[in-house]
């Protein structure tokens, strides 16, 4: 008797360690293929490839992405003394293209009695300023050097809210460095646009400035300008951790090619504010400057703008970059209804302070 009941337990052991084994070859398919399950699962080893990684990224922008040093000549005047000092200003920027045109902040190289750029391929090199925008902060550079990486470029990177970016720059005088985040605000890209710049909490500190945000393939998405400011009534001015800005792609690009070719940019504008109507087509004017374009031509507080040379108008943003983007001294035909009543009126573009 004893006998049968441990032959049945024997026999209902190995079926159990049968079963036990089928289900861990069906759950553990290195098992059936020989992969060493002491070697991966007891040694805690692992597939370097599924490892994520943008070390492809950065290797195709970071060669691109230059240290700016410049100097300016400063007077330290007092009663008795007028004495010249040396001011040394940190920044980064970014060469767009391989004749040594550079992109970065203007805030970097403003006032500056010389400035000198280091590659990250050992060379240092004098540049030269090209042109500035005071609006979005943009100054372009020239330097003459071998063999120059521009950053890969795309026409639109259609930058969206949860992409992962990377901003490459030089803080602090570190030596290139690389920090990532998500983007929380795309930004426009017209002309007219001067605040609505990319928002992301890629990290950005002293030095950063002008530096490059890249996307997870490399492609530049925007020059990095700054980080977020608040007035503290202690402390004054503070930075904000976590929200930090940089001028889109489209724009940033758009500034140098006018600045390479005009030596600055030239905007339009015709001297008002507007803003979009719910569930209704056109601009409502919410106010007129005095002495403009539009208040010679008779436009109101309260109009609503239909349509521009018979283009409808769905977006004040939009409007604004379209006239922005017209060249000063052009004529505009502005459809406007008043009260119910459909109006006609012509208005000469002038230039953003000219």
């Amino acid at each position: 008797m004893a006998s049968r009941q441990f032959l049945s337990f024997l026999f209902k052991s190995v079926l159990l360690g049968i079963i036990v084994a089928v289900l861990m070859l069906f759950l553990v398919p290195d098992l059936r293929q020989g992969g060493g399950f002491a070697e991966n699962v007891f040694s805690g080893a692992h597939d370097s490839s599924d490892r994520i990684s943008y070390q492809d990224a950065v290797n195709r922008a970071g060669p691109a992405v230059v240290n700016i040093y410049s100097v300016s000549i400063e007077n330290d005047v007092g009663f008795y003394r007028n004495r010249p000092r040396e001011r040394t200003s940190l920044g980064s920027g970014v060469i767009m293209t391989e004749s040594g045109y550079i992109l970065t902040n203007n805030h970097v190289v403003q006032n500056a009695d010389s400035i000198v750029v280091a590659v990250q391929d050992g060379q240092i090199l004098e540049a030269q300023i090209v042109g500035y925008d005071p609006y979005t902060d943009l100054a372009v550079l020239k330097i003459k050097g071998d063999n120059l990486h521009a950053i890969p470029q795309t026409e639109n990177p259609d930058v969206a809210v949860g992409d992962m970016v990377m901003a490459i720059g030089n803080p602090f005088d570190l030596g290139q460095t690389v920090t990532h985040g998500i983007v929380s605000r795309a930004g426009r890209t017209g002309l007219s646009n001067f605040v609505d710049f990319i928002q992301t909490d890629a990290v950005l500190n002293q030095g950063n400035s002008g530096g490059a945000l890249v996307d997870s393939n490399g492609v530049l998405v925007g020059i990095t300008n700054a980080n977020f400011q608040v007035r503290d009534g202690r402390n004054g001015v503070r930075n904000v951790d976590g929200i930090n800005f940089a001028v889109p792609y489209e724009l940033a690009r758009r500034v140098m090619d006018e600045i390479v070719t005009d030596g600055r940019v030239t905007r339009g504008q015709l001297g008002f504010i507007g803003r979009e109507i719910i569930n209704r087509s056109g601009v409502e004017v919410t106010a007129v400057a005095k002495q403009s374009p539009a208040a010679e031509a008779g436009l109101r507080r309260g109009d609503i703008i239909l349509a521009i040379d018979d283009t409808k108008l769905e977006s004040a943003a939009k409007t604004l970059d379209m006239i922005a983007e017209t060249k000063p001294g052009t004529q505009l035909k502005l459809q406007i209804s008043r009260n119910g009543e459909l109006l006609d009126m012509n208005v000469t573009v002038t230039e953003l302070g000219g």
